[in-house]
């Protein structure tokens, strides 16, 4: 088949080369465009570009994928299929009706729990302990397709959304060879994947900057699962507020959940050796990696040397 890959970030990576692999022919790859400054993007910025030059593909990168430029420029491929993962841009009606099978998406999550930017993160966020990707067969609405295949696994313990997403994106690679299968071999009448149960839907919106603020009235676990769903961006912070020194902004790395009582949400709870403890709405939250504003990221016990945090301390809402 003659398969248009759509993509930008690392999730699309794995399958990316795979279909470059697999014998079918990519007569194009549509990335983001570079930054309007004309420097070369950082390869961590854009490794399907990145990978499509070594590979000696042809690149595009319309501002607007839905122009009328860049649909006559896909109508002109003929192409049979698009592969479309972590590229940025919806593909509208009009777009996905130049390829003879429209188009096929590989989603972090399983949908219909999740549709959005940033489906790993939030459910390393809501403390759900299976996940895995989906393949749908693509629709104008926002990951709302039928579901053409599944692959799930279990999170494991203390996982962030960093490690994770990675592990997603290689488990990604064999529901994507089985979704273009499929639809290779489709007879173009037959019913062709899972619709989803629009009664389970759930959002995962774009991340934003204000999401990584930690409210000390959540439960420890609660925050536990925020710190490792936010990393590295926004991160968890916080302000703390040291007795006789201004305020300081920190960024919370990794912490554990333990047992405290009878302090106030925020509070620190707990100073002894290189154990620092902050109290939640239920439950203690120990500090294992802090980074204050300005600094380098440090254990408990290098914070608690050079700062001197001391019971009553309080941390708030930054």
């Amino acid at each position: 088949m003659r398969i248009v890959v759509f993509g930008t970030g690392p999730f699309a990576v794995p399958s990316f080369r795979w279909l470059s692999q697999s014998g079918h022919d990519l007569p194009l790859v549509i990335t983001r465009p570079i930054a309007d400054s004309g420097k070369r993007r950082k390869t961590s910025e854009n490794p399907v570009r990145d990978l499509a030059e070594s590979l000696g593909l042809n690149i595009a990168s319309p501002a607007d994928v839905n122009s009328v430029d860049s649909v006559q420029l896909l109508a002109g491929l003929q192409a049979d299929l698009f592969f479309v993962c972590d590229y940025g841009q919806i593909l509208s009606a009009d777009c996905l009706a130049t390829a003879r099978l429209g188009g096929i998406n590989l989603h972090g999550s399983l949908l219909p729990k999740y549709r959005g930017a940033a489906p790993v993160n939030w459910a390393v966020y809501h403390g759900e302990t299976v996940t895995g990707v989906t393949v749908i067969h693509m629709s104008p609405r926002l990951d709302a397709g039928p579901c053409l295949a599944t692959n799930k696994t279990s999170l494991i313990a203390n996982e962030t959304a960093e490690e994770l997403e990675p592990r997603l994106a290689e488990l990604g690679v064999s529901a994507v060879r089985d979704s273009v299968e499929r639809l290779n071999n489709w007879d173009g009448h037959s019913s062709l994947g899972l619709t989803q149960d629009s009664t389970l839907v759930s959002k995962a919106p774009r991340l934003k900057k204000r999401d990584g603020r930690i409210l000390w009235s959540k439960s420890a676990l609660q925050i536990f699962n925020q710190v490792r769903a936010f990393q590295p961006w926004p991160g968890s912070f916080s302000e703390w507020q040291g007795q006789s020194r201004k305020p300081l902004r920190v960024i919370l790395h990794e912490v554990r959940c333990v047992d405290s009582s009878g302090s106030q949400p925020g509070e620190i709870c707990r100073v002894e050796g290189d154990s620092l403890t902050i109290q939640t709405g239920q439950g203690g939250l120990q500090v294992l990696s802090i980074q204050p504003a300005g600094k380098r990221q440090m254990n408990a016990g290098e914070f608690i040397r050079g700062y001197q945090p001391a019971l009553g301390d309080r941390f708030v809402d930054a």
